[in-house]
């Protein structure tokens, strides 16, 4: 168990009380959560590259980790009617096509490589900030402001980013079989 990787496990065990305060009203607390996941999430990138300390396990646990995060702030967010429905449909159905697309990869015996594209950092940027313009309106009201584009920008980016890895998953499996040990 490396600290990168201690820290992402700790990251995954902050949804629930996330989940708790978004339930509860608690948009700050909620928002402090999220702050403290995001942050996190940079500092274990950064001990990870900085001490050579870079995994395979975490090449999986940090990706899924931002996953589960993003999954329960959006089906939450929507079920209160804080971001609309439509956009957590699509962000979901490009997780799900994610998943998929990996397990179809590693079932096919193909390599499976964790490493996400501009398109999809990009992505994953302007779902945070959906969900950062949804929890801060009640201190910094950016949801007037800017929500509406927010959410269809990035509604816009998770399509393409979805299409992006299709692309790639197409392309890899018209690849000769990468053998098994």
């Amino acid at each position: 168990m490396t600290v990168p990787n201690l820290i992402t496990s700790l990251r995954v065990i902050l949804v629930p009380i996330f989940v708790i305060y978004l339930l509860d009203d608690r948009l700050t607390a909620a928002l402090i959560v999220f702050v403290i996941a995001g942050v996190s999430d940079g500092v274990d990138g950064f001990i990870a590259r900085a001490f050579n300390q870079k995994s395979q396990i975490g090449a999986f646990l940090d990706p899924l980790a931002d996953k589960i995060l993003l999954v329960a702030a959006f089906i939450v967010l929507a079920a209160r009617g804080f971001i609309p429905v439509w956009l957590t449909v699509v962000a979901i159905s490009r997780d799900v096509l994610i998943l998929l697309g990996v397990l179809i990869l590693f079932i096919t015996r193909h390599e499976v490589v964790m490493c996400p594209s501009v398109v999809s950092k990009i992505t994953t940027f302007f779902q945070l900030l959906s969900i950062f313009v949804v929890l801060s309106d009640e201190k910094l009201h950016l949801r007037g402001l800017v929500g509406e584009p927010v959410f269809w920008v990035t509604g816009a980016l998770t399509v393409v980013s979805g299409l992006h890895y299709m692309r790639y998953w197409f392309r890899k499996m018209s690849e000769e079989e990468t053998p098994r040990l």
